[in-house]
């Protein structure tokens, strides 16, 4: 009977941006890192819709990473750029919501797809014979559905409990994205069973992922190890490092967010694993997969000589 008359906010007011020290060097740098992650993830993905040889698995998978990876920072940084640009700092709780929804099912995918690409380097690595069996096109296509919807479905129940919240303390969020741990603080209804919800929800989005991505690493470094042949060693340990660099920045950063109490979360802190999550991996995966990839530096060679014949 008391909560009937108490007014629940619709508009908050982002204002992580305008409370750091350096607000436009920390755009500028924020800037710089999309416009690096927008253009190697679209060169990657240029290059292994265009070549051949890398019509794989591994680069099906890859390609969805590069897609999740944009998805990331085109969710989050354009209209941080709004709000900083124009300097009006407000988005209403539907916006919010719709942004917390988008940036979290792209983060959960990518914590599928991180394991579904450590599963491929298993089968490629330690049971090469069965390799186009147990990876072949149905099979990828089926794990791809189960990615996608298993992760729309656990991230729109954290969505709508959300949205259906009461605001009725301040509207201010100490931060430059809408993150629901943010929201929650806000909320003045207990949440205590929604917060043990989300942790199952972390189980199963961050623990199952990196259970199969640990299990399935630890084997290929047994397999490796039993090999007598140096160059196939490297090769094997080039490609298996270059995932596990990405899956430590992704996976630490988003454990640090998403698993912390509601009563223990800081802006300060969650702005910097925003960061890790939303724009370091997205700028970091492109380099990271062609550099130490001779397959995906030999198409990009391909193409350079191409282009530079046609002129």
């Amino acid at each position: 009977m008391g909560n009937e008359n108490i007014t629940s906010w619709t508009e908050f007011l982002l204002v992580g941006l305008s409370h750091h020290k350096s607000p436009t060097m920390f755009f500028s740098i924020i800037l710089f890192m999309t416009s690096i992650a927008l253009l190697g993830n679209c060169l990657l993905l240029f290059l292994i819709q265009t070549n051949s040889t890398l019509h794989t698995p591994m680069y099906f998978f890859l390609s969805q990473l590069a897609c999740m990876d944009m998805g990331q920072v085109l969710i989050v940084v354009p209209k941080m750029s709004v709000n900083f640009l124009t300097q009006r700092n407000t988005i209403s709780l539907s916006g919010c919501v719709a942004q917390i929804f988008l940036t979290v099912t792209m983060g959960s995918s990518e914590c599928f797809v991180l394991a579904a690409m450590s599963y491929d380097r298993y089968v490629a690595i330690c049971r090469p014979l069965q390799y186009s069996v147990l990876m072949r096109r149905t099979i990828c296509l089926a794990m791809t559905v189960g990615i996608w919807s298993s992760s729309v479905f656990l991230i729109m129940v954290i969505a709508l409990y959300v949205l259906f919240l009461p605001y009725c303390g301040s509207n201010v969020i100490d931060h430059f994205i809408c993150e629901f741990p943010a929201l929650l603080k806000l909320s003045c209804a207990d949440t205590s069973a929604f917060e043990k919800m989300v942790y199952i929800d972390n189980v199963i989005i961050l623990l199952l992922p990196i259970s199969i991505i640990v299990s399935s690493y630890v084997a290929i470094l047994v397999q490796i190890l039993s090999r007598r042949s140096t160059e196939g060693r490297q090769k094997a340990l080039g490609t298996c490092l270059s995932h596990l660099s990405v899956v430590g920045i992704f996976y630490g950063a988003s454990m640090l967010t998403y698993s912390t109490p509601v009563h223990s979360y800081t802006a300060e802190r969650s702005m910097i694993y925003s960061v890790c999550i939303t724009v370091v991996p997205p700028m970091l995966n492109p380099f990271i997969y062609s550099l130490r990839n001779r397959d995906v530096l030999a198409a990009a060679r391909k193409l350079l000589l191409k282009c530079t014949l046609q002129k």
